[in-house]
C-alpha cells in the first residue's frame, strides 16, 4: 500500500479569525495548506505550487482587486477541473454566474465542518476513474 503524501490545497482569507479555524479544521482533517491573505498573494502561490495542488478554497470578498472568482478561474486555467469551495457573506448570489462550473458555494457563517466535507466530496469526485 502505498503511502500518498495528504493533499495540498491553497486557502484564501482575509479575516484572522475565520482564517485561524478554518486552517485547524482542514489541517485536522488530513489536509496540508498553503494560506493566502488575499488575492495578490494567492496567485503567486498558485504558481509556486500548481503542480502539486489539489483543491481551492477561498473566500469570494477579499477587500483586493483580485477576488476569489478571479483566484478560481485563474485556478482552472493551470488545472482544469481542479476542485474550488467559495465561502462569502455576502455573493453567494452571484455563484451561479460568477462561479467556475463544479464548484462548491457556502454561505457566511459557516461550520469548518462544511469546509472540510465541501472540499472532500470534490476531491473524491475528480479522483473517481473516468
Amino acid at each position: 500500500m502505498l503511502d500518498l503524501p495528504a493533499p495540498l490545497l491553497i486557502y484564501v482569507e482575509d479575516e484572522l479569525l475565520i482564517q485561524g479555524e478554518v486552517i485547524a479544521g482542514l489541517e485536522d482533517a488530513g489536509f496540508r495548506l498553503v494560506v493566502a491573505n488575499g488575492g495578490e498573494q494567492a496567485l503567486q502561490l498558485l504558481s509556486e505550487h500548481n503542480e502539486e495542488l489539489r483543491g481551492v478554497v477561498t473566500d469570494v470578498d477579499l477587500g483586493t482587486d483580485i477576488d476569489g472568482w478571479e483566484i478560481a478561474r485563474a485556478a482552472r486555467q493551470w488545472i482544469s477541473g481542479l476542485p474550488v469551495v467559495y465561502v462569502s457573506a455576502a455573493s453567494q448570489h452571484d455563484w451561479t454566474s460568477q462561479g467556475v462550473p463544479g464548484s462548491i458555494m457556502i454561505a457566511k457563517p459557516f461550520a469548518t465542518a462544511q469546509v472540510v466535507v465541501a472540499i472532500s466530496s470534490l476531491l473524491t469526485v475528480s479522483d473517481a476513474p473516468v
